[in-house]
């Protein structure tokens, strides 16, 4: 409480017993701007589950949905904020004998803190639930296929047989010249041997050049090619390991990217939306000032 200009000299100013703190319009506004994040959330969700589908062809870019995605998170961020923030000003008293600076202070520190709060109650309770849910018509999609890459791996798995990543590589290069001689008697041994000389090579970046004329001479013995031919399809296929080694870092690199885009967007997002829901709050207060301030000047006891 401000002292007015007319205080005599050594008197003190008295402080108010009331705090500034009005928590019960922090927490409905917070509590409101919580139930429209997940209203709009559960409307971006089922916008975007038509965006996908299991059909080769009918779905939306994975760039479009992740960009639509963020595009729907920051408005969901700036609406539910606005909403919050002004309801705060709104519902709070009148703080009689406060300066205006101080009461646009408070205000603005009110909006502030049910953002706080919103933030928090989405953060912690609402945030897994939502992301599931988000997820759910992609999962849905990958699942099939996944499900059948997993059954068929499954199948072709032994208990002493050769790495799985590495099969589909040593299978070509014991392929034989003819489709015919697939008959013949395998060497489990031979494509186990080459699959942990393969596994190796792809640890330490290249397969040494005693590693590749062994490899070569196994190929040769059980393909019937050529010395030459068999060194041949042994590059051809250590450039398809290298290829799919590229392909596979690049995707990691694509997520990396992506993640740190969400990341800033989302900071950004939510640093605007404090802003928002801090003036909005100052609106709201200033709005409900005013309504009280012309409802006692429009009275008929202040007209006597």
């Amino acid at each position: 409480m401000f002292p007015s200009e007319g205080t005599a000299a050594g008197i003190l100013p008295v402080e108010s017993s009331k705090s500034a703190m009005a928590w019960g319009p922090i927490i409905g506004g917070a509590v409101a701007a919580t139930g429209i994040t997940l209203i709009l959330i559960l409307l971006g969700s089922g916008l975007g589950l038509t965006m996908v589908s299991p059909w080769s062809g009918e779905s939306s870019s994975a760039a479009t949905v992740g960009i639509s995605a963020a595009i729907w998170l920051v408005v969901v961020q700036w609406l539910s904020s606005a909403l919050g923030g002004y309801l705060t000003g709104r519902l709070r008293t009148k703080w009689a004998a406060v300066h205006t600076d101080e009461v646009f202070f408070r205000d603005t520190a009110h909006g502030f803190l049910s953002w706080a709060l919103a933030t928090l109650f989405v953060a912690g309770f609402l945030a897994s639930s939502l992301t599931s849910l988000a997820g759910a018509g992609a999962s849905a999609a990958g699942s099939v296929i996944n499900t059948a890459g997993m059954a068929g791996a499954a199948s072709a798995a032994t208990t002493n047989g050769p790495d799985l990543s590495t099969s589909y590589f040593t299978d070509a290069l014991l392929r034989p010249q003819q489709a015919g001689d697939r008959a013949r008697e395998d060497d489990g041994a031979a494509a186990t041997e080459i699959s942990r000389i393969l596994l190796q090579g792809a640890a330490s970046g290249q397969v040494p050049d005693a590693d590749k004329a062994y490899i070569a001479g196994i190929v040769a013995a059980r393909t019937g090619l050529s010395e030459a031919d068999a060194r041949a399809r042994l590059d051809a296929v250590l450039k398809q390991i290298d290829d799919a080694k590229v392909a596979a870092q690049n995707a990691v690199d694509e997520a990396r990217k992506g993640a740190a885009t969400t990341a800033l967007v989302g900071a950004l997002s939510l640093l605007i939306g404090a802003f928002i829901a801090s003036a909005a709050a100052a609106l709201g207060g200033k709005q409900r000032d005013d309504e009280e301030d012309l409802l006692v000047t429009s009275s008929p006891r202040s007209q006597v």
